[in-house]
């Protein structure tokens, strides 16, 4: 028999985790919604796990993450994923000064800002941030 790694959980808890398991949009919240309520039913950790199709281990993660933040502790935290190549004021006036000088050439241009900043990214996502300042600029 494994640590007791039940949540316990008030007829408060209870409703609200399954009023957002089923009215939720962020199918992964009510995942999480559905995960504490079957831990706290008293189900083991791997028995939730092959439920739901994740390790038994994700299912302790989750239910520590409530049971020290609550249900806010079960939504994903900003700040994951690619962080942008640009940074929009840092950004901008090398990248209009490199256009002023390259006007007809969106490549030349890339290649001196790219000098001037010591970033490298494509010519797509050099032409979406262009466009990004024109709409700020007519905006």
């Amino acid at each position: 028999m494994g640590r007791g790694n039940t949540p316990e959980l008030s007829n408060e808890s209870i409703e609200e985790l399954e009023l957002l398991q089923v009215t939720s949009t962020n199918a992964s919240l009510r995942k999480r919604c559905q995960l504490i309520l079957l831990k706290s039913d008293g189900r083991s950790s791997k028995d939730v796990g092959s439920i739901l199709r994740i390790s038994h281990v994700s299912v302790n993660s989750w239910v520590k993450r409530y049971k020290e933040e609550g249900i806010l502790g079960l939504s994903i935290k900003p700040g994951r994923g690619k962080k942008s190549s640009f940074n929009f004021e840092q950004d901008k006036e090398l990248v209009l000064e490199s256009i002023k000088k390259h006007r007809q050439k969106v490549c030349s241009a890339q290649a001196e800002w790219e000098l001037a900043s010591g970033k490298k990214v494509s010519e797509k996502t050099f032409k979406r941030f262009l466009k990004s300042l024109v709409e700020d600029i007519n905006g």
